[in-house]
């Protein structure tokens, strides 16, 4: 029951959607209209809101995430399989909020907050950080749908392979798949995946 009462916890933080409710909130501006995708996410609240509102709200969403699966690994422990629902709950509740009718965004920044909170185990933070950076900076991957997808499904594999069925290791399996789900669907007009490798000399 202890666990029950994390797993609800972090949902319930995965559902408050920073990025869309501090500009309706402060500027009575909502991120989603006019925009290609309708994502209630970090870059659309940027776009629209500014930076200063939208780094606070990137902020929030990240700290959503790490806040909950720090408190249970540090209460609890993670040797439970319970564990791996409580690492997942924060993403799943962005990506199918109750508070917005189960109606989320892309759970990026909250699936780095989850990866934050197990700490001082690092490494599932720093193969993702490492795995975006490589298909955003060495082989680029585009559109940014298609780079989320194999990035998510390098992470998940990653700790699989890594830790086995260590409970965070499954957390982190199941954000994974998380992300990739709300990913899958291609945007409209969406150009064909295609692989740019930036180190290529230009003709």
């Amino acid at each position: 029951m202890n666990y029950v009462f994390y797993i609800v916890l972090g949902y319930l933080s995965g559902s408050v959607l920073y990025s869309y409710f501090l500009p309706l909130w402060l500027k009575g501006l909502d991120v989603t209209r006019d925009t290609p995708d309708g994502n209630p996410g970090a870059f659309n609240c940027i776009s629209k809101a500014g930076w200063p509102l939208g780094l606070l709200a990137l902020a929030c969403d990240v700290l959503k995430g790490a806040a909950p699966v720090l408190l249970a690994a540090n209460a609890l422990g993670t040797s439970e399989w319970a564990f791996a629902l409580v690492a997942a709950a924060p993403a799943a509740g962005h990506a199918w909020p109750v508070f917005r009718r189960f109606r989320g965004g892309k759970a990026i920044a909250v699936s780095f907050g989850a990866a934050l909170g197990l700490w001082p185990v690092w490494q599932p933070f720093g193969v993702l950080a490492a795995c975006y950076l490589f298909f955003s900076l060495v082989v680029r991957l585009e559109p940014h749908r298609f780079r989320s997808i194999v990035t998510y499904l390098c992470f998940g594999a990653w700790n699989l392979i890594r830790f086995g069925t260590a409970p965070a290791a499954l957390g982190c399996a199941l954000t994974a798949l998380t992300v990739i789900s709300r990913h899958w669907r291609p945007e409209p007009a969406e150009e064909p995946p295609r692989v740019r490798f930036a180190l290529r000399r230009q003709e």
